[in-house]
């Protein structure tokens, strides 16, 4: 594993890149919380880039098909070590507190429960130490069949209960247009969802590739529903989704694919739009989905946060894990007992947000807390393998 954000080399040679494609937002899988990444979000900031955080790793993340054990101290000592380090940056967009953990097997909708105490930790974490108001999310897989119920899922409950924002990856455009694609339906129902949503991953290989949907994301067909989308992907692996190949990972220049010149013209032909894109401003809760046979989950109650991670909240996190840590699923202490009142996360604050003192706080790039804003990126893996989570 490495952290392309603290290597400087590596962000030079890429942001140049990133400016030739016209981007606003990249999404890095995974950094490294024990390292500095001052000089690297200094320069995405120079260059009016903001950055979406996973701040799980494959040390440090949800084991999908036993989430009980994995929703420990360690981790979200690591999670919480992870907000501190990127959240003084002013052009730290937002966090996702999970992605892809619940899949196409039906059993990995249990670990739900699981993903969204993370978010309601995460959230109660950035308030209660006075940080400024970074939004928390999740990153949802492709499949249909639990897609909707997750959604309403994230946005169900208690205001600490509910995330600030649901993303999903989409794979279904593959050079068709906005109803053969089917995503005029994806509008349709995520209209009035109560929150603010947008692609975490968009992209298909199947006829070919022109990033036609760019099109439809920065078109007012989308925009007073979905905040934009993150094409997957910069980097080209064993997969092709990448437009660009990096010989090694400290190679001073990229090689660009057919799909570079592609998405940049694509990028420069269809703007994000001005002004607030039609946005809804309002926000609401909706209903909990029932359990049934794609959805096992049969609670409205979230699992309660450790009582050793409870300390953190007033305390900090402290020094954070990195990469080289011994990993958290397997640490076989500090889990959570017993669920959680609704409510519980809820944090009244005083006083006025902490403030940075550090490389980049003469970032022109300044904080996004709501909307209306439009992501028009690409999912990051620079010289990195993408690995998901478990």
């Amino acid at each position: 594993m490495q952290d392309p954000l603290a290597d400087t080399d590596i962000c030079e040679r890429d942001i140049a890149e990133f400016k030739k494609l016209g981007i606003n937002t990249i999404r890095v899988y995974t950094t490294d919380n024990s390292a500095n990444h001052d000089e690297c979000m200094k320069a995405l900031a120079d260059a009016g880039i903001y950055v979406i955080i996973d701040a799980n790793n494959p040390l440090y993340s949800i084991n999908r098909l036993d989430p009980a054990p994995s929703y420990n101290t360690k981790y979200l000592q690591s999670i919480f070590a992870s907000i501190d380090e990127f959240i003084k940056y002013d052009n730290t967009l937002a966090f996702f507190s999970g992605n892809e953990v619940i899949n196409e097997d039906v059993k990995s909708t249990k670990s739900a429960r699981y993903v969204k105490a993370v978010t309601r930790d995460m959230r109660t974490y950035i308030k209660s130490r006075g940080h400024r108001a970074v939004p928390v999310g999740y990153s949802a897989a492709d499949v249909a069949e639990n897609r909707m119920q997750l959604a309403h899922y994230m946005n169900c409950g208690t205001d600490d209960e509910r995330s600030d924002f649901f993303a999903f990856n989409d794979y279904s455009w593959c050079n068709s247009n906005f109803q053969e694609s089917g995503w005029d339906q994806k509008v349709k129902n995520f209209t009035d969802y109560g929150i603010a949503i947008f692609l975490s991953e968009y992209g298909c290989l199947t006829n070919g590739r022109d990033f036609g949907e760019i099109g439809a994301l920065m078109s007012d067909k989308m925009t007073p529903v979905y905040s934009g989308g993150l094409m997957y992907e910069y980097t080209l692996e064993a997969n092709g989704f990448g437009i660009a190949k990096i010989p090694s990972p400290k190679a001073k220049d990229i090689e660009k694919k057919k799909g570079f010149d592609k998405f940049a013209k694509a990028m420069k032909e269809n703007p994000a739009p001005k002004g607030d894109g039609g946005y809804t401003s309002t926000t609401r809760a909706v209903a909990c989905p029932t359990k049934d046979a794609n959805w096992l989950v049969d609670s409205t109650l979230l699992p309660a946060i450790p009582a050793g991670a409870q300390k953190f909240m007033s305390d900090g996190a402290g020094a954070g894990p990195g990469l080289k840590g011994d990993g958290s699923q397997n640490a076989g202490e500090g889990t959570s007992t017993g669920d959680a009142k609704p409510g519980s996360g809820s944090v009244e604050v005083t006083g006025s947000p902490s403030s940075s003192d550090n490389a980049a706080s003469s970032m022109h790039a300044g904080p996004v807390e709501k909307a209306p804003f439009v992501i028009a990126g690409l999912v990051v893996t620079l010289s990195l393998t993408g690995t998901l989570l478990l």
